[in-house]
């Protein structure tokens, strides 16, 4: 009779497990099937999602709820480092700034477009119209920023925000790879990705104060429980800060 556990990664003293193998083997066959279908980031992110609803898959209800996050200094100097990459026409590092401080899916990033840009009155914002699960939002922005936006768009009121050189949109894998070179350019060693941006400025809201029904809306999430995912993560950054200060 076919067995019907479920895979689990597991590491034993430094050596993969059988179950690890069977793993590995579905890995192979999976990559197989998407290079057969030539895949693309987003095409393989909704297929997985799509499996695990068909499979009626549910995290486990003890996974450890903390958020991996960069810290305020590190993202400094990671947008730093992107205005570095290319110094005379500073668009990348005017992009990652744009990612970051929206806090944007790279999903919803790619599609923003410079009539989505609301940049004069006293409240910036941008439309997020490509929200996931087909909901929109509006995304605060500051002043300082906005000035940016406004230099960088020199009147055009229309097209994508950001466009390559052929006026096309960037895909996602193209902002993976600028951010793995500001990551490369400021020393920071551990693997950074665009999702990781909107982690680390939704930890930073919080921490610095915003309610979390406010982050809840900034982020465009429609269940605050998965708000409450940084909420959790905050405490377990006091509670690192508590035990350091005793030793």
């Amino acid at each position: 009779m076919e067995s019907t556990t479920p895979l689990k990664l597991v590491e034993v003293r430094g050596k993969k497990t059988k179950a690890n193998s069977e793993l590995e083997a579905v890995i192979r066959e999976t990559a197989k099937l998407w290079r057969k279908a030539h895949l693309d980031y987003d095409g393989s992110k909704y297929v997985v999602e799509r499996v695990r609803r068909m499979l009626d898959l549910a995290p486990p209800a003890q996974r450890r709820r903390v958020v991996e996050r960069l810290s305020p200094e590190a993202v400094s100097r990671l947008l730093e480092a992107a205005y570095r990459l290319n110094a005379r026409k500073p668009v990348y590092g005017l992009m990652l700034k744009t990612l970051f401080y929206t806090g944007c899916r790279v999903s919803e990033f790619v599609f923003l477009r410079a009539q989505d840009l609301h940049l004069d009155g006293e409240a910036p914002h941008v439309y997020v119209h490509k929200a996931k699960k087909d909901s929109v939002r509006y995304v605060p922005i500051l002043p300082a920023l906005a000035q940016e936006l406004r230099v960088h768009l020199a009147g055009r009121t229309r097209g994508y925000l950001f466009e390559s050189n052929r006026h096309e949109r960037y895909s996602p894998r193209a902002i993976q790879k600028l951010i793995q070179q500001a990551a490369a350019e400021a020393g920071i060693e551990k693997r950074v990705y665009p999702h990781l941006l909107r982690h680390s400025v939704a930890q930073i809201l919080l921490d610095r104060g915003m309610p979390l029904e406010q982050l809840q809306k900034f982020l465009g999430h429609k269940d605050l429980k998965t708000t409450q995912i940084y909420a959790e993560s905050s405490l377990a950054s006091v509670g690192e800060s508590y035990r350091r200060v005793w030793g």
